[in-house]
């Protein structure tokens, strides 16, 4: 199946399904000599894991993350390197009921259409277990990011119709601690809680809610992205994208952009007593012409509600015929807590490639 590795020179390829015994990721192209911090590693991993809270799937994973290759007295080599992160509590039962059933807004239906053949289990391959590999991976991009100064942090800003105010960056440390507090991850306390409170209201009738997720890129410099078709924003969007869940995309001024005018929305260059060239707006969101400009990049990834919900639902089965279903098992009532480091990984990976990329091109001027 085409469509399993993401990058040019930080080139990822994830491997697994939810229920099969493991899934994992290869990653070629990491220069040599980087210091692989497994705890950090580990850290981001655990923010994704199910079983964190009231407000998340119970399903059990440690998630335990093994590098099989490509580490040397721990520092990378320069070789392939080969993540594994064992399945320990899968429960197939829980998906014997839709066997032959389509589950609506599911990839059952487009699946067995395309391969003639579906893992029913969790969803196989279309599961968002995979993104645990996209994590793992994400957080070596991010270590080699930080020799270069370049954070990345992300939070939940909406769930449902609940918005959060923007929240002010002293620190990328000081924004993920306060992120971390609550199991929201949002970073505005007040809104924090109204979120966890209607997360719990819509779990309790059965259903799910979607939600936002803003990031920001910090202390990247100028230069990283191609024309045309390879424009930085248009590598995170096709990023941003290919997480599950995800419909919606925007960065900088976004689609409220729109509605202004090109007097209001201008970024006006200014350089600063230190020679440093600025915007005084950031409308732009980073990014202009589709190469950063050194402003920090900033954009909102939209996901839906969870497609599962533990209510009767009609649909069809594989013969065309008439049928209900209804969800079981373990699910999240709103994914966004857990998508935060999945949508920091997948920025990470789109920055290394364009840094890679940035550097080679200076490299052999």
């Amino acid at each position: 199946m085409a469509g399993n590795s993401f990058g040019q020179l930080f080139r990822i390829t994830t491997f697994g399904e939810s229920h099969g015994e493991a899934i994992g990721v290869i990653i070629d192209g990491c220069p040599s000599q980087l210091p692989v911090d497994m705890e950090y590693i580990q850290g981001e991993l655990d923010k994704r894991k199910p079983g964190q809270s009231k407000i998340t799937t119970q399903r059990k994973e440690s998630d335990t993350v093994k590098i099989l290759s490509g580490v040397f007295e721990g520092k990378t080599t320069g070789t392939p390197i080969m993540m594994l992160i064992p399945n320990e509590d899968q429960r197939s039962k829980d998906y014997n009921h839709n066997t032959d059933v389509f589950r609506p807004s599911h990839a059952d239906y487009t699946y067995q259409t395309k391969y003639g053949i579906r893992d029913h289990r969790g969803g196989g391959r279309s599961s968002a277990r995979e993104t645990a590999a996209r994590v793992a991976a994400g957080a070596l991009a991010k270590l080699l990011l930080k020799t270069q100064g370049i954070e990345i942090v992300a939070h939940v800003s909406s769930v449902g119709t609940i918005n959060a105010p923007n929240v002010e960056i002293i620190s990328a440390q000081d924004f993920i601690d306060e992120r971390e507090k609550n199991i929201v991850r949002c970073a505005d306390p007040a809104t924090a809680g109204e979120m966890i409170a209607f997360i719990d209201s819509v779990r309790k009738q059965g259903d799910t809610v979607g939600g936002k997720v803003s990031c920001h890129i910090l202390n990247c410099p100028v230069g990283l992205g191609e024309p045309v078709f390879d424009k930085l924003h248009a590598e995170l969007g096709k990023a941003m994208l290919s997480i599950n869940a995800v419909h919606g995309f925007e960065f900088g001024s976004g689609f409220a952009g729109s509605e202004m005018r090109g007097s209001e929305h201008n970024d006006i260059f200014v350089k600063t007593s230190l020679g440093v060239v600025k915007t005084i707006t950031n409308y732009s969101g980073g990014i202009q012409g589709g190469i950063s400009n050194g402003m920090p990049i900033d954009f909102k990834v939209a996901f839906k509600p969870v497609a599962t919900i533990m209510q009767s639902q009609a649909t069809i089965d594989s013969a065309g015929n008439a049928a209900e279903i209804s969800g079981k098992g373990r699910h999240d009532p709103c994914v966004v807590p857990r998508a935060v480091p999945i949508v920091e990984a997948m920025a990470a990976l789109v920055l290394a490639d364009h840094w890679l990329r940035n550097r080679n091109m200076i490299l052999s001027q």
